[in-house]
């Protein structure tokens, strides 16, 4: 019997959660963020801290460093070095001021579409063209466009590359094999790669992803990867991250960037919830992984029976479910909108992950069973709707 309760439902909305601040009959299955609460194991630790009573400025333990030692080398089977990690607040945080460090402003920064929508927002934000290498769908999944990459590598303005590994939101685990290959392309026309890895830890069971870094030695001298508890443990709140940097002179630039920017100070909380997530959170993210993988097995299930217009694209990844819609539109913008004034739910439009995310939607499974069953109950009602509406 699991000893951890999933099926619980918390009242988030007095909480000032960006995912609930909606209408009192909306069900949000959007932001990627769970409607899990978070391990007992982290909330006595911050239950403890904050009995305490004192909120000041926070020194970066060894305990700190240990901590994302142990979960890589249990975990992904992979060493970290402790002067490899420096504490950020945030992934996005590090990644704005990475660009701006290694970049200069109008040089192209290379992503592979569709993708997280904030790689493309803080490219542009930071004054730098985003240059877009489009993912090809094949066979219900997604592959990579060699020779597409390869051009825009070679491109002399082209110098930095941000990988999404495991890929948000197609779910893609990429092998040791493809990441040694874009770390090759990467060196051979001088491309730096960020590696964004916070949803390392969301795979389906008997799966797991391969940090960029542990691909080859090319892969780790090139690198900067971003890790951090906060996805699979749901505590993006916190702020508590980290960048793990093996080439000294390139964590050398990461470490003046974040600092430059205050971005490298932890919170009164930040510490003390990374240490318990990576030193006793395990067992809660594997049943926390299971859960989730049934909750998306129930909505392809669903999908599949009373929605053939639709296919749930195949993934081992994240606790998100990218949907094509193609069978019923080329944008899914005008869907989005219909299913929130019809039923409430509301989704992701696919456009706003560039360029191949125009006719999908992204569904969050990350909650209880009953909300799921809930959301599952509105798709089914308001793509009908849409159907017979389009008719």
């Amino acid at each position: 019997m699991n000893r951890y309760d999933f099926d619980s439902v918390t009242d988030r909305r007095s909480t000032y959660a960006s995912k609930w601040d909606i209408g009192e009959n909306e069900l949000p299955m959007w932001i990627a963020d769970m409607d899990f609460r978070a391990a007992p194991e982290i909330r006595e630790a911050m239950q403890k801290r904050l009995e305490n009573g004192i909120f000041g400025y926070t020194d970066i333990p060894d305990v700190w460093y240990e901590a994302y030692q142990y979960w890589w080398r249990t975990r992904h089977d992979f060493e970290i070095r402790k002067e490899w990690l420096i504490l950020t607040t945030g992934v996005i945080p590090a990644i704005s001021s990475a660009i701006r460090k290694i970049t200069t402003p109008a040089e192209n920064v290379l992503v592979q579409t569709p993708v997280y929508n904030i790689f493309l927002s803080t490219v542009r934000n930071n004054g730098r063209n985003v240059l877009e290498n489009r993912l090809v769908r094949r066979d219900g999944g997604y592959d990579i466009d060699w020779e597409d990459l390869e051009k825009k590598l070679a491109d002399p303005q082209t110098s930095l590359m941000i990988l999404c590994n495991p890929h948000n939101p197609v779910g893609k685990i990429w092998n040791a094999q493809t990441l040694a290959k874009i770390g090759d392309l990467c060196d051979r026309y001088g491309v730096k790669v960020i590696s964004d890895e916070i949803h390392c830890d969301i795979t389906d069971p008997g799966t797991s992803y391969v940090p960029f870094a542990s691909a080859s030695e090319t892969c780790a001298r090139i690198s900067v990867t971003c890790i951090a508890p906060t996805k699979c443990f749901n505590l993006a709140g916190l702020q508590t991250s980290a960048v793990m940097v093996p080439d000294p002179f390139l964590r050398h630039k990461m470490w003046r960037c974040l600092n430059s920017d205050d971005i490298a100070e932890p919170n009164a909380f930040a510490v003390d919830a990374t240490v318990a997530a990576f030193t006793k959170g395990g067992a809660w993210l594997d049943a926390m992984c299971e859960y989730t993988y049934e909750n998306k097995e129930i909505v392809r299930d669903a999908v599949a029976a009373h929605l053939p217009g639709i296919r749930v694209t195949d993934s081992e990844a994240t606790y998100l479910l990218w949907l094509d819609c193609s069978a019923l539109t080329d944008d899914t913008s005008e869907l989005t909108a219909f299913l929130r004034k019809e039923t409430g739910l509301i989704l992701s439009r696919g456009g706003q992950y560039g360029s191949g995310g125009e006719a999908f939607l992204r569904l969050n499974a990350a909650c209880p069973r009953t909300i799921l069953e809930d959301g599952i109950e509105r798709l089914i009602r308001g793509i009908k709707a849409y159907q017979d509406k389009e008719r």
